[in-house]
């Protein structure tokens, strides 16, 4: 970002000096004569930086500062300069104090070390806001996060594996770095991993670590997850699509607290808590047979489901007023939310949960612009009147969206092609959601054209 400048200077030629040098170095700097054309440019403006001369025609700029130095670094000029005006202008809130003539290799370097001074200073008050602000992953009041912050409390300061389930897009990753943060090991490493995100072979390599010679590439030991995570949390995330043979060597790992690095021949130990999650019935796939049920008994001896948004609909304007506080975009405007819109989101169903909340305060964030409020037409929601869903499972329900009512063809094509994308391609896991062989699969990919998937 070029860093934008304001001269406030009433000598015409000094100011034109300092403006075109300053062009030079890089700014985009604009000058001004008097307080008045400054206070216009500044209702139109946000500058990175002002210059501000003590005498101006309309105005003692030594008692101007204060309203300036509150938004702006400012670096104060004189040609009648003393200590003591200087230590009186520094302590008013001045980022530097220089004497006219002003030396135009001075300025240059003054201008450079009191951006970065103020970008530091910027940096570590968000940074500490940050810090002081978090009292909790969780936000809201509603009962239903009241019980699954009650079950956090339970469970955090033991060391016991946590399953936590619950719809894609309601926090389960949240409720599992909360329950590291308030236990025992909450000065440890915090580590996640996405198990539906990788093929077989490399996941079991990133989770147990490889030795030399492992497997073709293998040029070098690597430790696993699971060593990096010594000590602290390791977050297994949709686990419910991990390989039988990635259950059968994580259930050793819950059982005895060992495991092998790909490759390796000597066992390793597993000094860390399980914190896992799921949107899928585990228990039904154990009892159909695709998840072990031995495992699914370890992970499920102490289990918090995180309900969905439309099951705490009185937590909505508490989210969307901290994804406003917290987005990480343009931060000009102090943006809330009419009361209109906020009666819109309220009658919403929400069924991508609180990431779609997320994604939909954003986007509205950017549509209203430099406008303080959000109204309802920055607001664009699903219209589920055109709308098929169909459930996955008891938890997750995929839509898909269609202009007439589908044939049950249409919903078959349709819904194959959604666990193509969301398995990339991978067929077993497609046919395990499905209840059917992956031969079945395979004729379906044929019936409808999707061989090359």
């Amino acid at each position: 970002m070029i860093p934008l400048v304001l001269v406030i200077d009433d000598d015409m030629t000094l100011n034109r000096l300092m403006v075109g040098q300053l062009n030079r170095m890089g700014h985009a700097a604009t000058g001004v004569h008097s307080w008045a054309a400054a206070q216009v440019y500044l209702q139109q403006h946000d500058p990175h930086l002002i210059l501000l001369d003590c005498q101006l025609p309309d105005a003692n700029g030594r008692e101007v500062l204060p309203q300036l130095v509150a938004d702006y670094p400012v670096i104060i000029m004189t040609a009648y300069g003393s200590v003591k005006d200087a230590v009186v202008s520094m302590q008013a809130g001045a980022a530097e104090y220089l004497l006219k003539p002003v030396n135009l290799d001075e300025l240059q370097l003054v201008i450079r070390r009191v951006l970065d001074t103020h970008n530091m200073q910027k940096e570590f008050r968000y940074l500490k806001e940050q810090e002081q602000k978090r009292k909790s992953f969780m936000v809201g009041q509603s009962a239903a996060l009241k019980e699954v912050e009650h079950m956090i409390d339970a469970v955090a300061p033991s060391m016991m594996t946590v399953l936590v389930q619950g719809e894609s897009g309601v926090g389960k990753e949240l409720v599992a770095r909360e329950i590291h943060e308030r236990s025992q090991v909450a000065g440890h490493s915090f580590v996640a991993l996405d198990c539906c995100t990788m093929q077989e072979s490399l996941f079991e390599s990133e989770l147990f670590g490889h030795e030399k010679g492992a497997f073709t590439g293998a040029d070098r030991q690597k430790k696993g997850l699971i060593e990096s995570a010594e000590g602290g949390t390791l977050f297994l995330d949709e686990i419910g699509e991990i390989s039988p043979t990635i259950q059968a060597k994580l259930l050793r790992v819950l059982e005895t607290g060992r495991f092998r690095r790909v490759g390796g021949t000597r066992d390793l130990t597993a000094n860390v808590r399980v914190v896992a999650a799921t949107n899928r019935d585990l228990l039904a796939m154990s009892q159909e047979g695709s998840f072990r049920a031995d495992l699914f008994y370890r992970l499920n001896a102490f289990t918090i489901y995180v309900p969905p948004l439309r099951k705490r609909s009185d937590d909505i304007p508490a989210l969307v007023q901290h994804f406003i506080n917290n987005h990480d975009f343009s931060r000009r405007v102090n943006k809330h939310l009419a009361g209109e819109a906020l009666d819109k989101l309220l009658a919403y169903p929400w069924p991508g949960n609180i990431r779609e909340l997320k994604n939909m305060v954003e986007r509205a964030i950017i549509l209203s612009g430099d406008a303080a409020r959000i109204l309802p037409q920055h607001i664009a929601l699903q219209d589920n009147s055109s709308s098929a869903i169909v459930s996955t499972g008891s938890s997750k329900g995929i839509h898909l969206n269609f202009e007439q009512e589908p044939t049950l063809e249409d919903l078959e094509r349709h819904y194959l092609e959604l666990l193509l994308e969301k398995f990339s391609g991978h067929r077993g896991k497609v046919a395990r959601t499905l209840g059917i062989s992956e031969r079945n699969v395979y004729r379906l990919l044929k019936k409808h054209d999707f061989m090359e998937a």
